[in-house]
């Protein structure tokens, strides 16, 4: 009885493994798959702007995929990068702007490594060094 069943199954892993279309995920993950990426397209990211102490920048996503959100509670990075949203390392999800819910607002302090998203001293002195320098400047003028 089990060498039945072994043969069964194997037979039925030889006959997926030689359809065509073996690696195509099933109808409705590919459904959502192209949503996902159809809405990741449409998602608009601003430059960054800086404060003596985090670098600042938004995103827009479009109203259909932020509808789905929660409202009330900031996204982990599991979260936000689950639902197409993509930038370096480092970056937190810090506020909910409630007119706007389909703005995220994300930050990270001055300095941080963007491929390991951990503070760097020197990226830090160097970061803050640059943000004195303009701010003196824009004083100036």
């Amino acid at each position: 009885r089990k060498s039945s069943r072994r043969r069964l199954v194997t037979r039925d892993k030889k006959a997926l493994s030689s359809h065509p279309n073996r690696f195509l995920p099933p109808p409705a993950v590919a459904r959502q798959s192209l949503f996902c990426c159809k809405m990741a397209s449409r998602i608009e990211y601003s430059e960054k702007y800086t404060d003596d102490a985090f670098e600042y920048r938004h995103v827009i996503l479009p109203k259909e995929l932020a509808k789905n959100l929660p409202k009330a509670r900031l996204l982990g990075e599991q979260e936000w990068r689950g639902i197409g949203v993509q930038q370096s390392r480092g970056w937190q999800h810090y506020a909910i702007h409630r007119p706007e819910p389909h703005i995220l607002l994300f930050r990270r302090p001055l300095g941080t490594d963007p491929v390991t998203g951990k503070v760097d001293v020197e990226l830090e002195r160097d970061a803050k060094d640059a943000y004195n320098a303009s701010l003196a400047v824009n004083q100036r003028k």
